[in-house]
């Protein structure tokens, strides 16, 4: 699986853990990824505005904290991915 998409994945398993099946209605709902199951993420689109826009969806609906909760579930990928695919909400 491509680095991107595993970092949603964790991502999205990070927000289950705290917000229940919400977190992978809300993550379907991102443009950029194909989201099957929270193990099967594909990403069809550009990849730093399809993890911006996933935290931007977890933010809107449950606040800044949730930012952090993606940073943190974030961190082990950070230097899988080229850092022009980093969008700034997940740089630390």
């Amino acid at each position: 699986m491509d680095p991107v998409a595993q970092a949603a994945s964790k991502i999205i398993k990070e927000q289950q853990a705290i917000i229940g099946p919400m977190a992978l209605v809300q993550a379907k709902k991102v443009s950029g990824f194909a989201i099957a199951s929270v193990d099967d993420v594909k990403v069809t689109g550009n990849k730093k505005e399809a993890l911006n826009s996933l935290v931007k969806q977890f933010e809107q609906l449950f606040g800044k904290a949730s930012i952090q909760v993606c940073k943190d579930a974030f961190e082990p990928f950070s230097d899988k991915i080229p850092v022009a695919d980093i969008p700034d909400i997940l740089k630390n």
